[in-house]
């Protein structure tokens, strides 16, 4: 009776035109994996800085009488910048020289009178008290020269700082202050970025400084080893490599306890100018790693944080 009730309901399932499950066969491709020695690139995040980015400010008071550069110019160490009013400071120093004259003519005074109470001492003519007020007034005549002769050097100082120059060799970035505007030594009058040589700066965390650094080295190796890193490729937003490699030149040795990372940097030329204080990009180092397992990308799953593969049984 089974039978011929399983039977009979093939029969019913095939009339009513339902399909039965067929078999079918699958092949998948398989590969034999083995250790090999590979390079792998690690990319970084990262922020152009100029090697010597300066705020220009002024370091007197005054009106700004002209700007002798434009915002993007390529200036050379020593080359003027600003010019700010100087008549203040050129009637300082002449008030000082005046002043540093009256006191020359005072020393020598003073001079005079003692060596003549010298004399007349020596002959027993005069007290040694009046030999000591003279010496001590010759003194005094001797400091008043050297406070005249400071306020002068102070005078020529001032006199310099109206005419602002670049101190180091570089590319003028925004300038926010217009000829007539009043300025003083908190006012930021540009940035001067030099950018004969650039640094990349990224943030590489504990693990990754880890594996680069091998356990038990010491200070001294750690420098040398990290001298010795691959150079390592800027790569523009639009995708672009900056064709001149660069060189890991430090790297911190305090962990930003808010981040949990190490501040790294990386040295580039700059003899076109073409890379700018705060553009951004990619850096990318090649590390080589020996004896370990590759497997190519399609044969991962990844789900969520985990990546897995199919492994099988010989």
């Amino acid at each position: 009776m089974k039978w011929a009730w399983m039977l009979g309901a093939a029969i019913g399932l095939a009339s009513c035109g339902v399909d039965m499950p067929k078999e079918t066969k699958s092949s998948f491709e398989t590969m034999t994996v083995k250790k090999s020695d590979i390079e792998l690139p690690y990319k970084f995040s990262a922020k152009m800085k100029g090697q010597n980015d300066v705020t220009v400010t002024p370091q007197v008071s005054g009106q700004l009488m002209k700007i002798c550069v434009t915002e993007g110019q390529q200036v050379k160490k020593g080359q003027t910048l600003f010019i700010i009013d100087s008549r203040n400071a050129q009637l300082e120093l002449e008030a000082a020289q005046a002043n540093l004259q009256a006191a020359l003519a005072q020393e020598n005074s003073a001079k005079l009178e003692y060596e003549s109470n010298k004399n007349l001492f020596e002959k027993k003519i005069v007290s040694s008290y009046m030999l000591s007020n003279s010496e001590n007034s010759y003194k005094q005549a001797q400091a008043s020269v050297a406070q005249a002769r400071s306020a002068v050097n102070r005078a020529k100082v001032n006199l310099g700082f109206c005419t602002i120059t670049a101190t180091v060799s570089g590319i003028i970035g925004e300038i926010p202050v217009r000829t007539g505007d009043q300025v003083s030594p908190m006012t930021q009058l540009t940035m001067l970025s030099g950018n004969t040589t650039m640094y990349a700066e990224f943030s590489v965390t504990e693990s990754i400084v880890e594996a680069m650094v091998k356990e038990g080295m010491k200070a001294n190796d750690v420098e040398k080893y990290i001298a010795n890193l691959p150079p390592a490729t800027f790569v523009m937003k639009n995708g672009t490599e900056y064709p001149h490699k660069g060189r890991v030149v430090s790297l911190t040795g305090v962990v930003n306890a808010e981040t949990g990372s190490l501040t790294c940097k990386v040295s580039y030329p700059n003899p076109d100018g073409h890379l700018y204080s705060g553009i951004q990009g990619t850096i990318v180092m090649p590390f080589a790693e020996k004896s370990v397992i590759v497997v190519p990308q399609y044969a991962v799953v990844r789900l969520q944080d985990k990546a897995q593969v199919f492994k099988t049984r010989l």
